[in-house]
């Protein structure tokens, strides 16, 4: 049995994973008991026991459960932002490229991707590395979530029986332009220029829509929408949790319109190429809890494990 150590448990994502260990039978999860949660030493006893430690925790936390692990063969998958941008940590997002997933196979420390991240990631890194958006390309985008991606206390604020009023329509926020995401989309992406990007959180548990949009006059060569969308499907050929969509012209959209939370559930992640002659919008739609956080995870354990990437999801 492989033993799994949940460190914030507790937590959104935490709860995720662990419902998603609790069924399997190749995973033994260590559990502690509730005075001892917070205990430094039975929580480094605990990591150091493990085969697999998933941190859930704040970034502080996480940094500090990391300077825990003295077992050398401990590997830990960090959920949180703390180590994305450390070039001693693999990059959790296997897709990418062939030497990603290698070095998550091999990893003794994985950073999980942010979920706003994932989706900017998955539409400009393909891009990027084929030569078609140029790293100091003026980008913007937006990203469509659902409550949940804020935590315990966006969550109790939304799913309070006498809630602010306000919450009942979209909200922006990240409106210094300074999400703590950027980092990582643009260190991931080999970006030059900082992208303009601006969240809105919405009436809905989980859920994730991000959209980029590109004009094809600031591209270098010819761009169309029949070239991107082929080339984001030579790009993700072969991936089991990536799936670039036909057209929009070929009855992929019910009524024109593209909903954010339509693979709630899933470890999938859909990529659409939208627009006109002259201009684009690429999105990703996923599940901010499955291929955002949790699912991504879980999906690098199994990586990391040597076992088929979708067990249990």
């Amino acid at each position: 049995m492989t033993k799994v150590f949940i460190d914030g448990r507790a937590g959104t994502t935490g709860l995720q994973i662990d419902s998603r260990m609790s069924l399997r039978e190749d995973i033994s999860v260590i559990t502690l008991p509730e005075s001892l949660k917070k205990d430094p030493n039975a929580r480094k006893d605990a990591i150091n026991s493990a085969d697999f430690v998933f941190l859930c925790l704040p970034d502080a936390a996480a940094k500090e459960a990391a300077a825990m692990v003295e077992n050398s063969h401990t590997r830990v998958i960090d959920a949180s932002t703390a180590h994305r941008t450390n070039p001693a940590w693999a990059y959790g997002f296997p897709e990418l490229s062939e030497s990603h997933r290698k070095a998550i196979e091999t990893a003794q420390f994985v950073a999980n991707p942010g979920c706003h991240a994932t989706g900017f990631i998955s539409l400009v890194y393909p891009l990027v590395q084929m030569g078609i958006l140029p790293p100091d390309y003026p980008l913007a985008a937006h990203s469509l979530t659902g409550y949940t991606g804020g935590g315990k206390k966006m969550i109790e604020q939304y799913e309070a029986p006498d809630r602010d009023g306000e919450l009942d329509s979209p909200r922006h926020y990240g409106l210094t332009l300074s999400h703590k995401h950027i980092p990582e989309m643009m260190q991931v992406c080999g970006l030059t220029k900082k992208p303009i990007f601006c969240p809105i959180v919405c009436d809905f548990p989980q859920g994730m829509l991000v959209t980029v949009p590109l004009h094809f006059d600031l591209l270098p060569g010819s761009t169309s929408l029949e070239s991107l969308q082929k080339s984001y499907t030579e790009f993700y050929a072969g991936q089991k949790n990536i799936h670039v969509m036909p057209l929009m012209g070929e009855g992929v959209l019910t009524g024109g319109c593209l909903g954010s939370n339509n693979v709630v559930g899933s470890n999938a992640l859909n990529i659409f190429v939208c627009g006109n002659e002259g201009q684009a919008i690429v999105c990703a739609q996923f599940d901010n809890l499955g291929k955002g956080a949790s699912g991504a995870a879980v999906q690098n354990l199994n990586i990391m494990m040597g076992i088929d990437e979708n067990t249990g999801l």
